[in-house]
């Protein structure tokens, strides 16, 4: 029990820098590896070689495809900056509303949800998070605000790749997981839209005028989610319901685009007026923004949803086995449909259109790298302690401890379980791998539904999410706040526990909805 109870060092230790002692998230995160890796060498007695070779594999998985998706992500923004189309896209949005609430809602929101659901992998923070910075909003509220929108949509996100591993692992049949999982959501997709406005607008007040635009754009976001997940699936959940919130959205926003904006929400000054054109070749809105077009085809066309070409380019592919743990198996890596691939590719050739020459291309690459190098330092850092204490037996011990001290009211703290598994890991992904059978052994010995346990690990794991050191890392390269985690951890804190808590009701008190 001991034991299980010191399985949570290194997570209250990685929690304690980067909160009490203020430590950058790239020093706190090597901290928190040595940590790990004693306290899996001497009490876990993991041998050395599966220690090192676990860490290794962590290095390598951070590497391929999760920095690559983010630097491709922050390249193509950086980019479109010196293209000067990020300006011709800023001043569109502002055309339609000047209003920060309102562009919280169209940027961090609904083009947020629809990078979650196209790509992952930290685009909908990064990119939404610079463009709101980029607007004139404070880099940390922006950070802020695109976190909280990203929590639920994460169980959908890359094409649905959470949910159909989720899946894969319980054994559970697709359809009834899948609305189990957004029927559980429901409530979070409409409240989350009004924690951004609050959030990002300095509290309740910021809600005046906007409860109607607000509402509208959460409501119009789940509900053709539970239509998608009952009759489709999980691939198209999260896209449909974001291009759907940001059909609504815009439409409201345009018809009260005469009404006057507060003064302390209008955020027409964080715009340049100055003409956007490069080399004297003025850009349409079209040519501007053809990277965030073409990201969005290119990974439609390469996705699932197109077999032929999905399997065609999933040949190009390595499978290795890194690790040498007993429990550790072969990893791929896709070298062409990969998200990051598309990204860069799609933002290549967007630039071109744009004019924009290779000096160019270059010097925003390196620039991008520098910007990142810390960060890759922090993800790197988290995924190794992830596969170190996945490896060694201390997440399941970890977990294990928690359904034994509850009991028939472990449905309260399944969330928990599961936030706990994505704030180490940083993924829904790797969460679903970790936790998703945990979930259904509990409902199994206390005899509730497996469906609903199974789905409350996504939503745990989505909140975990938005708190893991590789989110806040992400954001904060976004916004060029580099070795600032602290500041934004603490910001996005509140809410996220505020989530977790109503999280841990709505699954203890909903768990008699659906039988065992």
């Amino acid at each position: 029990m001991l034991q299980s109870f010191l399985a949570l060092v290194p997570i209250i230790w990685l929690i304690f820098a980067l909160t009490y002692l203020k430590m950058p998230g790239h020093k706190a995160c090597i901290s928190a590896l040595a940590v790990a890796a004693i306290l899996a060498l001497t009490l876990w007695h993991m041998p050395a070689a599966d220690c090192a070779t676990s860490a290794l594999e962590g290095f390598a998985t951070a590497l391929w495809p999760i920095i690559l998706v983010i630097i491709a992500a922050i390249f193509t923004y950086n980019l479109s900056l010196k293209t000067g189309a990020m300006d011709i896209i800023k001043r569109m949005l502002t055309g339609v509303s000047s209003d920060k609430r309102i562009l919280i809602l169209l940027v961090g929101w609904c083009f947020g949800g629809f990078l979650e659901g196209m790509a992952g992998f930290g685009t909908a923070i990064a990119i939404p998070a610079g463009m709101l910075a980029g607007m004139g909003m404070d880099p940390i509220i922006a950070c802020v605000v695109c976190m909280i929108a990203n929590a639920f949509p994460t169980a959908f996100g890359s094409v649905g790749i959470p949910t159909v591993t989720l899946q894969a692992v319980t054994g559970l049949d697709m359809l009834p997981l899948a609305f189990t999982t957004v029927f559980q959501m429901v409530p979070f997709m409409i409240l989350v839209p009004f924690l951004m406005v609050i959030a990002g607008g300095g509290g309740i007040k910021a809600l005046k005028g906007v409860v109607g635009i607000t509402l509208m754009s959460g409501l119009s976001f789940v509900l053709p989610e539970l239509i998608v997940s009952r009759f489709l699936g999980p691939e198209l959940t999260v896209i449909v319901g974001c291009v759907v919130s940001l059909f609504c959205t815009f439409l409201m926003a345009r018809a009260r685009k005469n009404k006057p904006v507060p003064a302390e929400y209008d955020m027409s000054a964080g715009i340049s007026e100055e003409s956007s054109q490069q080399e004297g070749r003025p850009m349409s809105l079209v040519v501007a923004s053809l990277p965030f077009i073409l990201i969005f085809v290119f990974l439609l066309l390469t996705s699932k949803l197109v077999p032929p070409v999905n399997s065609f380019l999933s040949i190009f592919k390595s499978t290795v086995r890194i690790n040498t743990a007993p429990n550790a198996g072969s990893i791929s890596f896709s070298w062409i449909n990969t998200p990051g691939i598309i990204i860069f590719l799609a933002a290549i050739i967007g630039s071109l259109v744009q004019k924009a020459g290779g000096k160019m291309m270059w010097q925003a690459l390196t620039g991008t790298v520098k910007q990142m190098s810390k960060t890759i330092v922090t993800i790197m850092s988290v995924l190794a302690v992830a596969k170190i204490m996945t490896y060694s037996g201390m997440i399941s011990d970890m977990a294990h401890l928690f359904v034994t001290l509850t009991g028939r009211n472990y449905p309260f703290v399944a969330p928990i379980i599961a936030a706990v598994g994505a704030f180490v890991t940083g993924s829904g992904t790797n969460t679903e791998v970790l936790l998703g059978t945990l979930q259904t052994a509990a409902a199994q010995q206390i005899d509730v539904s497996r469906y609903w346990l199974a789905a409350a690990n996504s939503l745990g794991a989505g909140i975990g999410k938005i708190m893991s050191p590789q989110c806040i890392a992400t954001a904060v390269a976004a916004v060029g706040l580099v070795g600032q985690d602290s500041k934004v951890l603490r910001a996005v804190l509140k809410w996220a526990l505020i989530l977790l808590v109503l999280a841990c009701a709505v699954i203890g008190l909903g768990v008699s909805l659906t039988p065992a």
